[in-house]
């Protein structure tokens, strides 16, 4: 890696500042380092890596101006992975987070850089196993921090992530994915049991 990357780095730090993982006190930034070995580990290169770095800066509020500044520091090629990986990044009218899912999945086939693919499924892969990890120490409790969104929207979502990347990218990362929300399901299969007995 050369010095982009600690550049990536340092403008990423930049942008996510003290922001927290959803209901928890993880840093967010801890997300960002966690998905970038993800996609050293998978044979990435330093344009992965920084696009790793940044994937969430654009719809986490940076927008169209900080994706502009991306491009014309590190490339049409790191600019094209974060774009890729953005739910929203112009300010638009307010879509529901389904909605959101939605789109993105439809946007999933359209994909051509394996690059993309590559830091996606990580960016992926580290939420499935977050959530589960959380459900182990939090349980059902641990979807109150998501709402309105349900353990059944998060399985449909991911279930769909799963049949794309294995179809699309099988590979050790999709395997990932594909354990995670295996295990996700069982957990929330065994609340319900719990609930109804």
């Amino acid at each position: 890696m050369s010095g982009r990357f600690a550049e990536a780095v340092e403008l990423a730090a930049d942008a996510h500042g003290a922001q927290r993982r959803l209901g928890t006190r993880i840093p967010y930034f801890a997300h960002l380092l966690v998905v970038t070995g993800l996609v050293i580990e998978d044979g990435g290169d330093e344009d992965q890596a920084i696009a790793s770095m940044l994937h969430d800066a654009v719809e986490d509020g940076g927008g169209r101006p900080l994706l502009e500044q991306i491009r014309a520091r590190f490339g049409e090629r790191v600019a094209a992975i974060v774009e890729g990986c953005s739910d929203s990044i112009d300010a638009e009218p307010e879509m529901t987070w389904i909605e959101r899912k939605r789109r993105y999945l439809d946007h999933l086939p359209e994909m051509r850089d394996d690059g993309l693919l590559r830091v996606s499924l990580a960016d992926k892969v580290h939420n499935a196993r977050s959530i589960v990890r959380d459900h182990r120490q939090h349980g059902q409790l641990l979807w109150e921090r998501f709402a309105p969104r349900t353990a059944d929207d998060q399985l449909w979502y991911y279930g769909e992530l799963v049949k794309f990347f294995l179809a699309r990218r099988p590979g050790p990362l999709s395997e990932d994915l594909r354990r995670a929300v295996a295990e996700l399901e069982q957990l929330v299969e065994r609340d319900r049991a719990s609930a109804g007995g």
